[in-house]
């Protein structure tokens, strides 16, 4: 859901629909972009829920790698095509290129949306892995009122920079700053440690989700960019380890549904192709045609699927393949064994 929030943004952004559908569009999917701070929210809790006793850093760093290395590569590579066949499409430079390969782009603004302009959270996701092994081992040092505590301090971090932002005591934007993002990935890491420890006082999932929402649509009346953070990340971060209470204690939840996890299975590889294919079809319809409702309707339709079923094609062929093989561990010669 979160993926598809991104979507509508976008789509709304390409000015698929004019008049009355546009308006809709605006209303329902201005905000989108707050998804991916649910994925930051979500990516330190399910890191932290899966996190190993006695885990070495290089092996967590090797698996993030092949988590997300693959699709990374080929959906850069795709963009590097696009820049170089299509029309009206800016071609990036050598250094925009190696750090957009080394994921480095976030940390520079004229850099981070060059090529696959969404990659540019997964340059804020490795400073969040590069940071992971000391933040769980921190965390499980606290104990429940010290984790709390660093809970607390993020939301605060969060408040204060979405403030600061505002009133523009930076140059720099904060929105795709991954040090400014690293507040949402640690409160993640919280909430996932205080589920393991049983001590997680959080409402259920449904009155999470309903604050989520009304924190969703309070966007449009803050500045726009990193302000927008403090309107969700409450929500955010009730909602995600409320959905993983009512997972272990096998309370009604939507999300279980076969088809929704699979949809989660594809969504880091939506999330990755969508853009690239909107862009695409620019070459079809134009810059910001605003069609009709019906129009509009069937044309972000056709986008969706035919990005959904790229991002398929990514998960089965690139995705889970490649993990397999970085992940495959070389077996040692033993001792000859006896019948």
């Amino acid at each position: 859901m979160a993926a598809l929030l991104v979507f509508g943004l976008h789509v709304n952004n390409f000015g698929y629909f004019g008049g009355t559908g546009g308006r809709l569009v605006n209303w329902g999917f201005s905000a989108g972009a707050t998804g991916v701070s649910f994925f930051f929210v979500l990516s330190g809790f399910v890191l932290t829920w899966s996190a190993r006793p006695h885990d070495r850093a290089l092996a967590f760093w090797r698996r993030r790698i092949a988590r997300v290395y693959p699709v990374h590569l080929v959906t850069l590579a795709l963009a590097l095509v696009m820049a170089y066949t299509l029309a009206h499409q800016p071609r990036p430079t050598p250094k925009q290129a190696l750090s957009n390969v080394l994921l480095l782009h976030s940390w520079w603004r004229p850099w981070w949306q060059t090529l696959n302009p969404v990659s540019w959270s997964l340059a804020c996701e490795a400073f969040f892995y590069a940071s992971f092994p000391l933040l769980i081992l921190l965390l499980r040092r606290l104990g429940t009122r010290g984790s709390a505590a660093v809970g607390g301090l993020s939301v605060v971090a969060v408040t204060v920079l979405a403030w600061a932002n505002a009133h523009h005591w930076w140059t720099y934007e904060l929105y795709s700053f991954p040090a400014a993002r690293l507040p949402e990935f640690v409160l993640g890491a919280v909430t996932a440690r205080l589920v393991l420890l049983g001590r997680w006082r959080g409402p259920g999932l449904e009155a999470s989700l309903a604050l989520a929402i009304i924190g969703y649509f309070l966007v449009p009346q803050v500045a726009p960019g990193y302000s927008s953070t403090v309107c969700t990340i409450a929500g955010f971060a009730l909602l995600i380890p409320a959905a993983a209470v009512a997972d272990v204690q096998g309370l009604p939840s939507l999300w279980r549904r076969r088809r929704l996890v699979r949809l989660g299975e594809l969504s880091f590889a939506f999330y990755m192709i969508h853009l690239l294919v909107l862009r695409s079809a620019t070459q079809l319809l134009g810059t910001k045609p605003h069609f009709g409702l019906l129009a509009g309707v069937a044309v972000t339709t056709t986008a969706f699927a035919v990005s959904l079923g790229l991002s398929w094609i990514l998960y089965e062929a690139v995705e889970r393949p490649a993990r397999r093989l970085l992940l495959r561990r070389r077996r040692r010669p033993g001792p000859a064994r006896t019948p």
